[in-house]
């Protein structure tokens, strides 16, 4: 070929040269279908304002003082974090793999969407093909459905909010509103579903598992599917490596990490009925739109107390539950043969409709024998129960066991593990959804603050909340604020009652709840030992309308009480709430409180919107109750828990600081405790009141009381809420206007003389010293040694101990 004769260009050289032209024509296309569809499509185009001025769909959160979530209200789980407060590392994950360029383009990346058209043809690793800000379009603006024309939107949107906004904003509005699986929007909701973290705790592989859940949070859900979840996070990994925002050896790292779930099904803190309170407290004063403005309700619950009372409450109610008889399986369905493949598929399919527990957890019996239970979990786990764990369902066991009690296959019932010891798990036992119900709820004795409520055994089964809603007889646990309305009267502790037979007018003729009769006992021993018939003869003393005025000054709501004698044993009404504020006063010292649930509410930029005002000084003008009455009061108190009704209380707890009493009504319909550990010194003191009882009012048992069944509840509440706090003096430093005389306090007026002697009895004694010396000798100590202050002599005047 003559040198000067031009060499037909290489194939590749054309190929290059063509592929070049085409890019070059596509592209001119490509600016020409965008101007012809900014023509058409621009004036359909949504205002941009949903993400100018945006303004996220934040549900409604309720958290404990302490910062703990207990709740949250609204279809979208989302928590509104700035830009400049996300991890750095979290941007660099989501933009590997979802717009490497993000930074490069102008809302519409060509080369990012030629790139993923030839890994989609070449098989390499598949990449998305909408940029970042063309999915915040899509997010805020369009459908999910793809179709030409909403592709054609999607890029004109981007191009207009690249236009209107910088690329952290952009940024910000994506990592807030996509959507992440598990109700949740935006990835700081996500890293707390899925981890229950904050993004600033999250490792590279945790960021990775996040960010791999935008292109599909349904398939790649690392709860529902981790398989496919660490797969994609794998994908997300090889692109951090591969853009430079973590190094080979971080890779190695994150993949070798095992990561630790948030189970789906975790509940952080049980307080449903606090939630409840506060959710309709917000709606009425905020309404339905409240579900979305990111409000956030503080509540006063201390979260260690609130789980403490949560578990308190559990325990006593099954402890309770176990005494009583088998009442047979919730249910009966039908099961397929054990050969058959599809059992647990079948046995899935008939528990569907009944509500599992974290404690009780249902099961479907596959065999039964006297022997030995195999049963079937929700979950698809299999159990043997035998022994002791049988013990509650033999009556259903047996073999001509009636319809409604027989353990059979296909029986639905309930199963509880028991403690493991060491590695080994616990053994498996049969047992049955509590019938009975109780409540529990604790002040800070000085502010009225509620340090901790549970409502109820369960929310879920039962919403309504006893502990604010429950009107019950107080039974014996109103008598202090008797013996408290006594006092004013010229009745002393050692003043001698006669515990004798008692008919009244009309023929009622009361009993001691055990039956018994102890004649001449003094007003301190009477409370001890919780004596009724005393509490009568000592209402008729005072009078029941000065009694009721008295009982006023505590908080009681007067109109609820009976105005006759059966008010000494407290036959009105009251709640848990309402007899915790009335504890509360004889706790700080003589002032009423009001109970206090809800602290603040703040909107979403933190603004406060609601802020419960602060406690009432404690001034003498505001005083409720004269202190030299609290403290006598008190010291009655501190014998119920030392040597009384609840003796156990200062054994168990290994303290003398506590005081309370215990209650039962009539027939043990209802089950109380209520008592308190004193203030001090600013809010160490707590008040704590146990109720237990039916729903429709009924025995809970003849031998069962507030004793055996409230104030075992109270006490294992009380060891957590007390834990660090040093054990206040007792007895206390005595106010004016008291002497401590013949071995018991009295009023200082009355120091030598001119109580109330004695009340039922032939009124030979005309001190009340000199009977409670009688008394001492006829029917045992007086049980003052822990009111006493140290040396006190007969002659004393109002003295400190």
């Amino acid at each position: 070929m003559p040198p000067d004769t031009p060499r037909p260009p290489h194939a590749h050289h054309r190929l290059l040269r063509w592929t070049l032209i085409a890019g070059l024509g596509g592209a001119m296309a490509a600016v020409a279908l965008l101007v012809v569809a900014l023509a058409w499509y621009g004036p359909q185009l949504p205002s941009l304002a949903p993400v100018t001025t945006y303004q996220p769909r934040q549900p409604l959160q309720v958290v404990t003082a302490d910062g703990v979530e207990i709740a949250q209200f609204g279809a979208e789980r989302r928590q509104f974090v700035p830009i400049e407060k996300i991890p750095l590392l979290l941007q660099q994950a989501v933009l590997s793999v979802e717009d490497a360029r993000f930074y490069d383009h102008h809302g519409i990346d060509l080369r990012g969407l030629a790139r993923a058209v030839l890994a989609q043809f070449t098989g390499g690793l598949r990449q998305g093909a909408s940029t970042i800000t063309q999915q915040v379009a899509r997010t805020f603006f369009l459908s999910q459905r793809f179709t030409p024309e909403r592709k054609l939107k999607e890029a004109l949107l981007a191009l207009e909010i690249e236009r209107r906004l910088d690329k952290p904003h952009i940024l910000e509005l994506y990592l807030n509103q996509i959507y992440l699986g598990q109700r949740s929007y935006g990835f700081a909701a996500a890293a707390d579903a899925y981890f229950g973290k904050p993004l600033d705790a999250l490792s590279i592989a945790e960021a990775a598992m996040l960010a791999g859940l935008p292109q599909n949070p349904h398939y790649a859900n690392p709860i529902t599917n981790l398989e496919r979840a660490t797969q994609r996070q794998r994908i997300v990994l090889q692109r951090m490596v591969a853009t430079g925002a973590i190094t080979p050896e971080q890779q190695a790292v994150a993949r070798a990490e095992v990561l630790k779930l948030r189970p789906a099904s975790q509940q952080p803190l049980h307080a449903e009925h606090v939630a409840e309170m506060a959710r309709r407290a917000v709606v009425d004063r905020f309404g339905t739109e409240a579900y979305s403005q990111g409000l956030k309700v503080t509540t006063s619950l201390r979260a260690a107390d609130q789980q403490a009372a949560w578990a308190a409450v559990r325990k006593g109610v099954l402890a309770y539950d176990a005494r009583q008889p088998w009442r047979g399986p919730e249910g009966n369905e039908a099961l397929p043969a054990d050969s058959s493949a599809d059992l647990e598929r079948a046995a899935g399919q008939a528990l569907k409709d009944y509500r599992d527990d974290d404690l009780l957890r249902l099961a479907i019996v596959l065999a039964a024998s006297p022997r030995e239970v195999l049963a079937l979990l929700a979950n698809g786990d299999r159990v043997r129960i035998s022994g002791d764990g049988l013990r509650l369902a033999q009556p259903g066991l047996a073999t001509r066991a009636s319809d409604d009690l027989a353990v059979r296959r296909g029986a639905v019932v309930r199963v509880v593990q028991g403690p493991g010891k060491g590695d080994a798990p616990g053994a498996w036992a049969l047992t049955q959804w509590p019938e009975v119900q109780a409540a529990l709820v604790a002040l800070d004795a000085a502010t009225g603050r509620v340090r901790a409520l549970v409502g109820g055994f369960d929310f879920q089964q039962q919403p309504f909340n006893h502990a604010t809603q429950a009107w019950r007889q107080p039974g014996s646990s109103f008598k202090p604020f008797l013996y408290s309305a006594a006092l004013e009267s010229g009745v002393m502790p050692a003043t001698l009652v006669n515990d004798a037979p008692f008919t009244a007018d009309d023929g009622w003729s009361p009993q001691n709840s055990d039956g018994s009769f102890d004649g001449p006992i003094t007003l301190r021993q009477a409370l001890a030992r919780s004596k009724n018939l005393v509490s009568i003869r000592v209402l008729q003393q005072v009078g029941v309308p000065t009694v009721l005025a008295w009982a006023k000054r505590f908080g009681f709501d007067q109109a609820r009480q009976p105005d006759n004698l059966t008010l000494a044993l407290g036959a009105g009404s009251t709640t848990p709430l309402q007899l915790a504020q009335a504890y509360a006063v004889l706790a700080n010292g003589g002032w009423a409180v009001t109970a206090t649930v809800i602290e603040r509410i703040t909107d979403a930029q933190g603004k406060v919107l609601f802020e419960a005002p602060p406690p009432a000084p404690r001034d003498e003008a505001g005083r409720a109750v004269p202190a030299r009455n609290v403290f006598v009061t008190n010291s009655l108190l501190n014998d119920v828990t030392r040597v009384g009704t609840a003796a156990r209380a200062q054994q168990q707890l290994g303290r003398p600081d506590v005081y309370g009493k215990t209650g039962t009504t009539n027939d043990a319909v209802d089950a109380w405790f209520a008592g308190f550990r004193p203030v001090v010194t600013g809010s160490d003191g707590v008040v704590a009141v146990v109720w237990l009882g039916h729903d429709q009012p009924q025995s809970l048992g003849s031998r069962e009381s507030g004793g055996g069944l409230a104030l075992p509840v109270w006490l294992d509440y009380m060891a957590q809420a007390l834990k660090g706090l040093p054990v206040a003096p007792v007895p206390p430093a005595a106010p004016d206007g008291v002497a401590w005389v013949a071995d018991d306090w009295r009023y200082a007026e009355w120091a030598e003389g001119g109580a109330v002697a004695s009340i039922g009895l032939d009124p030979a004694a005309a001190d009340p010293g000199a009977a409670a010396s009688a008394a001492s000798a006829a029917s045992g100590p007086a049980a003052a040694a822990s009111s006493a202050p140290p040396a006190a002599s007969a002659a004393s005047v109002p003295r400190t101990p």
